[in-house]
């Protein structure tokens, strides 16, 4: 037992992370004018970012680079403030690399498989035997070494973490067949038509994202697809098939390296990339046993927080009671006189008396006026409603001032939006 504690500490002190995090995230609407996807608030108080971070950091990986790109400045200040805590001497280190133009072609980052190529030299400073590709914008719990400790055991150079999808959103996602043993048989990238796990209709298996690579094999095809001029430098687009089609590949089931929380019956794991996706996620903490726990301390999401007073509900009179039901309320909220029904108030939100807030999201520093009424709304940063707003209402009247409106029905709002109105 103590061998093998000792054998699952080597390996990941000499695994490196890297976080790809420098995604637009186009999809999220408004949402990513002014940030990158990794930087979207989610669930209260936490960011996109934390969860993949938070994740390296419980399962004892602590050499992680941060790769960035797009409107960066709020994801790197968030990451220099919540993550500057490991220590250097001890050889852990997070470190920021963003876009710099490193090759001869001097373009930005062309892909995902170009981001990590154009850091190569960084790379191989840090000697890793081997590299851990993360997405920077899922939602979930992992237990890297878990991962790591499959893929040596696999003896193949190559593992892609892989869960299961509905059918319906499979076109999202890299499809992934692969036989018994976890050998990947195919590999598609956002298919129209994505094949069904079979015995299992309705169905598919996708790739998270998520791969680790034996190191030296890694740098060779990175090379090798640099010098490809057909190649869109994609790890999915591009590597995965072709590596897919020359070698075998393994397919690390999910389920085998989740964290589940006590009560949980699925292996949860989400790509919050767009507004229904990224409301129903964070509806998702408001159940009574939700899948992903932020409440476990067993595997905490760690972030940077300002500190602030804790929330205060005043007014308790008939028609003018403050209160939230089904709900998460961050710190520094204020509602008061207002009602909250299953919706999340990050941290610094005002209600103001005779709102009605229902199935909405409201992010940091939003003050809601008087007799405001919300229904499946997602508030951005620092809007200020004023007295008798309705959202989500009159989906017509929503459309002429221009707030974006989701095939589900969601409704977003952020501050540029109502200064035009």
């Amino acid at each position: 037992m103590v061998q093998a504690v000792n054998d699952l500490n080597q390996l990941v002190r000499s695994s490196l992370a890297l976080v790809l995090a420098g995604g637009r995230g186009t999809r999220l609407g408004a949402l990513t004018d002014n940030q990158a996807k990794p930087s979207v608030p989610f669930g209260g108080k936490f960011r996109v970012v934390d969860f993949p971070m938070s994740n390296c950091i419980n399962s004892g990986v602590r050499r992680i680079g941060v790769v960035t790109q797009y409107r960066a400045h709020t994801l790197i200040r968030h990451i220099q403030r919540a993550w500057n805590f490991l220590r250097g001497e001890l050889g852990e280190f997070i470190e920021l690399w963003p876009a710099q133009q490193q090759t001869e072609s001097a373009t930005w980052y062309l892909g995902t498989a170009d981001a990590v190529y154009q850091n190569l030299d960084i790379i191989r400073e840090h000697g890793p035997r081997y590299v851990i590709i993360l997405a920077g914008d899922h939602v979930y719990r992992q237990d890297y070494s878990q991962l790591l400790a499959s893929h040596v055991d696999a003896g193949l150079g190559i593992t892609v973490s892989c869960v299961e999808v509905p059918r319906a959103v499979g076109h999202e996602f890299g499809i992934v067949e692969a036989d018994g043993d976890g050998r990947i048989l195919n590999f598609r990238e956002k298919p129209d038509d994505p094949p069904e796990v079979p015995g299992r209709p309705g169905w598919c298996y996708a790739s998270m994202g998520i791969y680790v690579f034996d190191a030296d094999l890694l740098f060779a095809e990175l090379v090798r697809d640099a010098q490809d001029p057909q190649s869109t430098h994609d790890f999915g687009k591009d590597i995965l098939p072709r590596l897919v089609a020359e070698r075998p590949v393994f397919a690390h089931p999910f389920q085998n390296s989740c964290v589940m929380s006590e009560g949980a019956t699925e292996p949860y794991w989400r790509d919050v990339g767009t507004l229904d996706a990224y409301w129903e996620a964070n509806m998702d903490l408001l159940r009574v046993t939700p899948a992903l726990d932020l409440y476990d301390a067993r595997w905490p999401i760690w972030t940077y927080q300002q500190q602030r007073p804790a929330a205060k509900f005043i007014f308790d009179d008939l028609d003018r009671r403050g209160y939230a039901v089904d709900s998460l309320v961050s710190a520094g909220c204020i509602v008061s006189g207002g009602a909250v029904r299953r919706s999340l108030l990050f941290t610094d939100v005002r209600i103001n008396s005779y709102s009605d807030i229902s199935d909405s999201i409201v992010l940091t520093g939003a003050h809601i006026g008087r007799y405001v009424r919300l229904e499946k709304v997602i508030v951005g940063p620092g809007c200020v409603l004023p007295e008798g707003m309705q959202i989500g209402v009159d989906h017509e009247l929503d459309a002429q001032r221009r707030f974006e409106r989701t095939p589900a029905g969601v409704t977003l709002v952020t501050a540029p939006m109502l200064e035009r109105l």
